[in-house]
């Protein structure tokens, strides 16, 4: 298995996915362990040093954090903060989804910045390296204090207790972790709070998010091209002319995708009777280079986020300062999990209204797809379906990040809310996923009945690809499985793929 070192290097997320895409197994580099050890060294000197209240490494919490805690208690401080705080509730968070929150909560205490100790860093290593997942649940994080509630789920079975997926059951942490030789961790001044403060649950579903999204908003052009000749839409609006006199990067770029993915296509080349297209097809540089946009400045915030350090108290050796702060709060991606949600879900918006123009008899296609309409529904109701999810996301779309509820008897008075942003987003997604994979379905089926003309070679290829999991649909059948494969085949291939 390959190695990355863990270091100081500010990792960009495309290295991050390399790593997850090639199983890297993760170890801290040489400098990053002594600088995590001596951060330690220096608090435990501190605390034997000087009788000065440090919040929460020897005092209460949120609106206790006035109450004085002596130095016998400090140990049972910190495990009474891990046990409290797992409040979860709701649904379970995906594995893939705490394997990152365990990668991102690693990357935030290397930085040397905690006071805690080595061998606290080294036990969260081993359980993302051997997959040995916490069971974490959606719901009780109000993104300001930390994600307090879901990373308390995660540090649970550092002290043995909380559940464990392990070999894909659920199981309760003392049940499987000594087995493996990981008995239950003593955790001493701060690492309870170090552990529980921070902003990776958000930073997990914001980069599932921005890598899933990025692979659909691909597809997204891919589908798009292959609905215009479908529809068998004019050209003219691609011409670089027009885009050269607006958002020239991401609308040009757009634009110059979709030229190349036309290129060749004898139904795109054909003289057409329109004299102009519907904004469903004429729109798509404008609206997908909006998106793509959106995506880059949630790229860019969200690396930042990842790369820095969540904490708080932080630990400044050098300055001999131990600072009390608020880095902790969600507000930088509270904001752009909200962007993202509204984001994405015009691109599930505008893909339901091209699917909805395939299937409205236009163009000389026939009535819902098919050629036998009355005895046969043909693509009816999935444009119904396509629909039900648009408009779900434009409920999921209010922004959490305008919400605040004060919480801890008005200590933690602003909150972002964007744990609750998250999840919301995690769920636009999925429908975005589906309704692509609905108008991939139904723009399959509908440039049949261009035949024989044919497209450009690469989407050729793609149909070819495709027709061997997806017959044309000449008669009525059950099509949610039609439409579950055309999402399998989506995340199975890279549009590039066909070329």
């Amino acid at each position: 298995m390959k190695q990355a070192e863990i270091g100081n290097e500010y990792l960009t997320l495309g290295a991050i996915s390399e790593w997850l895409r090639e199983e890297h197994e993760l170890v801290l580099s040489q400098e990053a362990k002594q600088q995590v050890e001596r951060c330690h060294e220096y608090l435990q000197e501190k605390l034997a040093h000087s009788d000065q209240l440090f919040y929460g490494v020897n005092t209460g919490f949120g609106a206790l954090c006035n109450v004085s805690i002596s130095g016998d208690q400090i140990e049972e401080l910190q495990v009474n903060l891990v046990r409290s705080h797992a409040c979860g509730a709701g649904q379970k968070v995906p594995p893939s989804l705490v394997r990152l929150m365990l990668l991102f909560k690693v990357l935030n205490l290397s930085k040397g910045y905690s006071g805690i100790s080595g061998a606290v860093l080294e036990r969260l290593l081993t359980f993302y390296n051997r997959r040995l997942l916490p069971v974490v649940y959606k719901s009780g994080s109000l993104g300001a204090s930390g994600d307090l509630a879901p990373l308390a789920h995660l540090s649970l079975p550092l002290i043995g207790e909380g559940e464990i997926y392990f070999e894909g059951k659920v199981h309760p942490a003392s049940d499987i972790l000594p087995g493996l030789g990981l008995e239950a961790l003593t955790l001493g001044p701060k690492e309870g709070l170090a552990l529980l403060n921070g902003t990776q649950f958000m930073s997990a579903y914001a980069f599932h998010a921005w890598q899933k999204s990025t692979h659909l908003m691909d597809w997204a052009n891919f589908i798009a091209a292959l609905s215009m000749d479908a529809f068998d839409t004019k050209s003219e609006f691609l011409n670089p002319l027009i885009h050269s006199l607006r958002q020239p990067h991401s609308q040009g770029y757009v634009a110059n995708t979709l030229r190349f993915l036309l290129e060749g296509s004898e139904i795109s080349a054909r003289e057409k009777k329109q004299v102009q297209d519907p904004y469903s097809f004429r729109c798509v540089p404008q609206v997908h280079a909006a998106v793509f946009a959106a995506f880059d400045h949630v790229g860019d915030v969200l690396e930042q986020e990842i790369n820095g350090v969540s904490d708080n108290p932080n630990i400044f050796v050098d300055a001999d300062r131990i600072l009390s702060g608020g880095n902790f709060h969600g507000e930088p991606l509270a904001l752009i999990l909200d962007y993202a949600a509204i984001s994405i879900s015009e691109i599930g918006s505008i893909s339901e209204r091209r699917t909805y123009q395939l299937i409205s008899g236009q163009r000389g296609l026939p009535l819902f797809l098919t050629a036998q309409g009355g005895l046969q529904s043909g693509m009816m109701i999935p444009q119904y379906t396509a629909a039900s999810l648009v408009s779900k996301n434009k409920q999921l779309c209010t922004p959490s990040s305008v919400d605040s509820i004060p919480s801890s008897n008005g200590q933690e008075d602003h909150v972002s809310m964007g744990a609750n942003a998250a999840v919301k987003l995690y769920d636009v997604v999925e429908n975005v996923h589906d309704i692509l994979a609905i108008e991939l379905m139904c723009a399959a089926n509908a440039i049949e009945y261009r035949r024989p003309a044919r497209s450009s070679q690469i989407i050729e290829n793609m149909l070819s690809s495709l027709r061997e999991e997806l017959p044309f649909n000449e008669k009525d059948h059950v099509l949610y499985k039609d439409m579950r494969m055309c999402r399998d085949f989506i995340m199975k291939h890279n549009p590039l793929d066909f070329a």
